[in-house]
């Protein structure tokens, strides 16, 4: 068993400083660390000029098939905040391609998913053994971690079942999800084998992930909060628990995250992931409460308030950062992705605040 694996278990790993790790991973694992790590969601994106420049060039698709550039934005984006980790820049939506389901990005309107899934056939049609092809995706890993080494976690990450679900029956993205439910509702066979084949792609993709050098894996469901609890139970739950406990197989810790969960954070731990991810619509403490205290949590900024003037933003961040009592388990970051036109020396800003504080 690995050094990982040993700190994920439990077991003993002997002898630990905060030394041993990065300050990121020991969090996730609920170890002790010098100070709270700190990262963003979206990190790497159209708020920073840096990024813009190569858009200019490039579309969103190019920039994740091409390993050089997809490092070039993921590192440059990671140095220029000062943060503790770097994700992968890619896209949740890669998978469908080796499935079978071409989408692209449409101005204006995100993701289109051109032949959505809406039967049966739909269903068994799609493929379930080319993740391979997503190692454009690994080799980027690979260049990231060999350009930071030890000195920042690095992040691989994909979409929940739910949410590639939903995408794939939607075409795209949704206000209502009846494309979705309908299925759900009244073809649960097939809803079942969707998710059990997103699964089965999901895991291989994670694998290519870990093995090129992924330190943590967080799983993105954007659109679990369109669930009741009880939908969530019964339509969600397991093949997200199943994703979560293969990836943990694979000696890493992973990170679930959705947005407007506050209903679904006990169901949602109770898949075993290692971190919480807790948007901005409760106080942090409350979200570690409803998660239980045996997990790591991560947030949880309101992202617009990268817009406030700087006396403002500090009051907030030291809000979530006093809310989190320095409980082993805490990585800031924002309840969702940086906005586009938000201010980088904001960004940076925050950065630094939480390098900087410590509880009275």
């Amino acid at each position: 068993m690995d050094n990982l694996s040993e700190m994920r278990s439990g077991a003993d790993p002997g002898p630990d400083t905060i030394l041993d790790g990065s300050r990121f991973v020991r969090a996730c694992l609920r170890r002790p660390v010098d100070r709270t790590p700190v990262w963003f969601l979206r990190q790497a994106g159209r708020y920073m000029q840096e990024y813009r420049d190569v858009r200019k060039h490039h579309t969103l698709v190019e920039i994740c098939k091409q390993p050089e550039l997809a490092a070039e934005v993921t590192i440059t984006a990671a140095e220029k905040l000062g943060v503790d980790a770097a994700i992968i820049f890619a896209d949740l939506l890669l998978p469908l391609e080796p499935m079978g389901l071409d989408f692209e990005f449409q101005a204006g309107e995100g993701p289109v998913v051109h032949h959505p899934v809406r039967t049966a056939a739909d269903v068994r049609a799609l493929r379930v053994d080319r993740a391979e092809e997503l190692s454009y995706v690994a080799r980027a890993i690979q260049k990231v971690a060999a350009h930071f080494k030890d000195r920042l976690g690095i992040i691989g990450f994909c979409g929940a079942p739910y949410t590639l679900a939903s995408y794939m029956i939607e075409g795209g993205g949704s206000r209502n999800y009846i494309e979705t439910k309908r299925m759900m509702y009244h073809d649960p066979v097939s809803w079942r084998l969707l998710l059990d084949k997103i699964v089965t792609v999901l895991e291989d993709y994670c694998r290519l992930q870990v093995l090129a050098g992924a330190d943590v894996i967080q799983i993105f469901d954007s659109w679990v909060g369109s669930l009741s609890l009880s939908d969530y139970r019964d339509y969600a739950f397991d093949a997200s628990k199943r994703l979560v406990r293969a990836v943990q197989a694979m000696g890493v810790p992973v990170i679930y995250f959705g947005v407007e969960t506050a209903g679904l954070l006990g169901e949602m731990a109770s898949t075993g992931a290692d971190v919480l991810g807790l948007d901005w619509r409760q106080p942090l403490d409350e979200g570690w409460r409803a998660v239980g205290y045996n997990h790591a949590v991560q947030g949880n900024l309101d992202p617009i308030t990268l817009f406030a003037p700087l006396e403002i933003l500090e009051q907030r961040v030291k809000e979530i950062l006093r809310s989190a009592n320095g409980r082993v388990g805490h990585i800031f970051n924002l309840g969702h992705g940086i906005v586009p036109n938000t201010p980088v020396e904001n960004v940076q800003a925050v950065a630094r605040m939480v390098r900087e504080f410590r509880l009275a």
